[in-house]
């Protein structure tokens, strides 16, 4: 039997979302709590993996077991074996043939950065932070050049392990509330640190240091050494992924849980 679960956490309290050998992963914490659930040994597979800090509102994932339980006991119970900072918020049986990863469509994140002169105190660890003043206009035409299919070697961290640069980005949105900066992203898929990179270009420009037509600049040389640096993971949120209606999962993309 194959189960689905949606589940968010906050990334400040672990080493990102894979398993590690020191246990460290959220992965470690949900993979201990749904062994004491279903009895045995089990393996979840995630929609998209979180590095150290960076948060889940909508995180999939899917794994298989004998043990019969109803839905709720995917849900509470699990939770009741939980660490604060992570918890199930919904589970279903699904088809042998749904994988959490692989049959993803697109998948969505969500950065909140908060600009503001001084650093936030409430809110550290769960937004990005730039001192200086921003100009959403000048951010939100360079993310022009950054939609439909392409090589995204320039956004792409030196350690990455996907086989291709090439991503079709479906969306970049940027909205302000107040101090408040949201970037809502969607795409086929992700490079590792590519979100966050690409926010570090989008806050330079909106700084006023470059133009909105830099943006292509960067995209064209597909040269991470010419982009500025990989922005800070704080305020980055796994917001959910897409799957084939057949499979009736609920998480796209939700970035009303997201905490606006």
């Amino acid at each position: 039997m194959r189960i689905a679960l949606v589940l968010e956490y906050d990334g400040r309290g672990f080493c990102g979302w894979q398993s590690q050998p020191g246990h460290c992963g959220v992965q470690d914490a949900l993979e201990a709590a749904l062994r004491q659930m279903a009895g045995h040994e089990v393996r979840v597979h995630a929609a998209g993996r979180t590095d150290r800090h960076v948060h889940a509102c909508r995180q999939v994932v899917h794994f298989d077991t004998h043990a019969r339980r109803p839905e709720t006991a995917w849900v509470r119970g699990v939770n009741s074996f939980l660490p604060e900072g992570v918890a199930v918020l919904w589970a279903k049986e699904v088809t042998e043939d749904f994988h959490a990863r692989y049959r993803a469509q697109a998948r969505h994140y969500r950065y909140l950065l908060l600009n503001h002169p001084v650093r936030p105190a409430l809110l550290a660890g769960r937004v990005g932070w730039h001192h200086a003043p921003l100009d959403r206009s000048m951010m939100q035409a360079a993310a022009q050049y950054l939609l439909g299919e392409q090589d995204f070697s320039t956004f792409r961290a030196a350690d990455c392990q996907a086989k291709s640069p090439v991503k079709c980005l479906h969306r970049l949105d940027i909205r302000q509330e107040a101090n408040l900066y949201v970037l809502d992203v969607s795409a086929s898929g992700f490079l590792h640190h590519m979100v966050r990179n690409i926010m570090g270009a989008l806050v330079h420009i909106g700084k006023g240091a470059a133009a909105p037509a830099w943006m292509g600049e960067l995209l064209a040389a597909q040269d991470r050494t010419i982009a500025p640096p990989t922005f800070m993971p704080d305020g980055l949120y796994f917001a959910g992924a897409s799957y084939p209606q057949e499979f009736a999962i609920d998480s796209e993309p939700s970035y009303r849980q997201c905490f606006i």
